[in-house]
């Protein structure tokens, strides 16, 4: 298979789920370690995509690109499973804990489900379904109003008049990046300020975020990375960006992702 073959098949593969990995590409197109690399590089090159650590993801858009829930939801899917399950176990039972929008958020509050006697307050209408699929009557969710955005958050003044006042235990914040400089982001101004009201109204702040959003800004800050108490990545996260990550947040988690994991 020529070079232009493979690069090809690869774009189409990063166009369906966000994401590639070496290892898989090896098995898939037959062909050595090195030569994935060296597609890669090249792909790289052109800004057809953005190399990260074991793979590569979809090139930046503009900062303002927000995609919407269901475009995001299969991207990095078992990169976020094994970080919703290890933020989950931050959340102590019979807490209150909020929960921002987002896919990662969501998977989360799916392993809240197994946490007696929340209080969840939530911007999320994914994550306010997750709850009140799972029914349990030990817990008790509470919405949002606000406007709705393109990842099913709840914003505008209704929200942040939901939010201020309140006293959380432990905020669990998804993002759309992270950056040194930019802190957690978002391409959202009206997100990010219900976000800055949640971060505002919790004790203790949780960052959930797969390896692939550290490089990535939003338009919009919502807190710099010394705000972090904990940030749950999984282990693709590379060397620098740990090390850069663990001189600003104050406790690094790495999830380790199973091997057979769902691709994403």
């Amino acid at each position: 298979m020529l070079a232009a073959q493979r690069q090809e098949l690869i774009l189409d593969r990063l166009r369906r789920t966000g994401a590639v990995r070496v290892a898989e590409l090896v098995e898939s197109l037959a062909v050595s370690d090195m030569t994935v690399r060296r597609d890669l590089d090249a792909l790289a090159v052109r800004g057809a995509l953005r190399k990260v650590h074991g793979g590569a993801v979809a090139p930046d858009g503009p900062r303002t690109d927000e995609p919407g829930f269901e475009a995001k939801s299969g991207r990095q899917a078992a990169e976020k499973r094994a970080v919703a399950r290890a933020a989950a176990e931050l959340v102590e039972p019979n807490s209150a804990v909020g929960l921002s929008a987002g896919t990662t958020t969501a998977a989360v509050a799916r392993e809240l489900t197994r946490t007696p006697g929340l209080t969840v307050v939530t911007n999320s209408l994914r994550v306010a379904e997750v709850f009140h699929e799972a029914a349990r009557p030990d817990q008790t969710v509470a919405l949002t109003g606000g406007f709705r955005t393109p990842s099913d958050a709840l914003v505008g003044p209704l929200a942040l008049a939901s939010v201020r006042g309140l006293n959380l235990d432990t905020l669990v914040l998804g993002v759309h990046g992270m950056q040194e400089r930019a802190g957690f982001t978002t391409p959202n101004l009206m997100e990010s300020e219900t976000d800055r009201a949640l971060v505002e109204a919790a004790g203790r702040l949780v960052v959930a975020a797969d390896h692939t959003k550290w490089g990535t800004v939003g338009i919009s800050t919502i807190a710099p990375l010394e705000r972090c108490d904990v940030l749950v990545t999984d282990a693709g996260m590379d060397a620098e960006a740990r090390t850069a990550l663990s001189e600003h947040v104050g406790r690094l988690v790495l999830a380790d992702v199973p091997d057979d994991g769902e691709d994403a």
